[in-house]
């Protein structure tokens, strides 16, 4: 019974911390300003870094070198999902001021699913050792297959989840407002339920972060196996990255190496976890490793940086972001000329 009190604890601050920052900070929506993304990222990172003191304190140094570990693991692969969010941010042509409303759903649906999946995770693992060795070769695969993609880049128009979310429900040609859903009188007398473009970035910010779970939550395992720490660590992480995507949006693009870096990161931690019968790498060194690899990648890329490429998708999207007298959003129902349209709330 004692084991069950951390967890309540926990997710009791998490949820206690997601409903002041919806109800107190951001009641009304408004463009997050570099400065208050830049307060939130330190308060997130000093919450972390306080906790991973708690853990050092009453677990010991090994809990507390796994925690932190994991912490900038996760924290340095959450950078590939700003990455995304500036893609479909940019290509949905989001307004500023709706942004936080939609990574603040998108981010509390993250926490619901990577819970799921690392409940399953460790499940698998303390039952049959031999999955490690599966996350191994797939951590391997994934880091090398980052490593020789040219550039980031989706195709939000052939998008499986997108097309399936237009048979389901019909999409409103224009935001309305920060709403995700509002009624239309398409007949005399009869209303309709129209999804707006906002909950289809929604959608799409929810199913690229279970995308990237996959990878993310196995490189966990190759630190700890301890739950409380995989789960912990990958939380607080997803937390912080409201607030690091409006620090970063604006200059990811720039960071054209960390991309590389982080391949590189993938393909170590699943030789660690290949390796682990074998030879035991020192959690100290891991979290060196892992260190110098980011700050390197973040370093080259100021050191030698990249021209600028007009045909770069991160570069458009950058560009789509910036303040405009119309927000009409990017067409979601395949017509073209819907860029133009305009409906009136009901």
């Amino acid at each position: 019974m004692a084991e069950i009190w951390p967890w309540v604890v926990f997710n009791g601050f998490v949820l206690a911390m997601l409903a002041l920052d919806l109800f107190v900070f951001h009641r009304e929506a408004h463009r997050v300003r570099l400065r208050e993304a830049a307060v939130w990222s330190v308060v997130w990172i000093a919450l972390a870094l306080s906790f991973c003191a708690g853990i050092y304190s009453i677990q010991g140094p090994e809990a507390g070198t796994q925690f932190l570990t994991g912490y900038l693991l996760e924290k340095a692969l959450s950078v590939d999902n700003i990455f995304v969010f500036v893609l479909i941010f940019g290509y949905f042509r989001v307004p500023p001021q709706f942004q936080h409303r939609v990574l603040f759903w998108g981010i509390l649906g993250a926490l619901v699913m990577r819970g799921t999946m690392i409940a399953a995770g460790a499940f698998l693992v303390s039952r049959f050792h031999w999955i490690l060795y599966l996350f191994g070769g797939f951590l391997v695969v994934t880091g090398l297959r980052m490593a020789t993609q040219s550039e980031h880049h989706i195709e939000l128009e052939a998008n499986p989840v997108l097309r399936l979310l237009k048979r389901i429900v019909p999409v409103s040609k224009t935001y309305e407002g920060s709403h995700f859903f509002v009624r239309r009188e398409t007949s005399p007398g009869r209303m309709q339920l129209l999804a707006t473009p906002l909950f289809v970035v929604l959608v799409l910010i929810e199913t690229t972060d279970l995308v990237f779970a996959v990878d993310s939550i196995p490189a966990v395992f190759a630190i700890t196996t301890d739950p409380f720490i995989v789960y912990t660590s990958n939380i607080f992480a997803i937390l912080g990255l409201r607030s690091l995507y409006f620090l970063l949006a604006g200059v990811v693009h720039r960071f054209h190496f960390l991309k590389l870096g982080l391949s590189a990161v993938l393909v170590l931690v699943g030789v660690k976890m290949l390796i682990a019968d074998i030879v035991e790498v020192p959690i100290g060194l891991s979290l060196g490793v892992i260190a110098l690899i980011i700050t390197a990648s973040i370093v080259a890329s100021m050191i030698w940086p990249k021209e600028r490429d007009e045909h770069d998708p991160l570069m458009a999207a950058h560009d789509a972001l910036k303040p405009r007298p119309d927000h009409t959003p990017a067409p979601v129902n395949g017509d073209e000329d819907e860029r133009g349209g305009s409906e009136s709330p009901a």
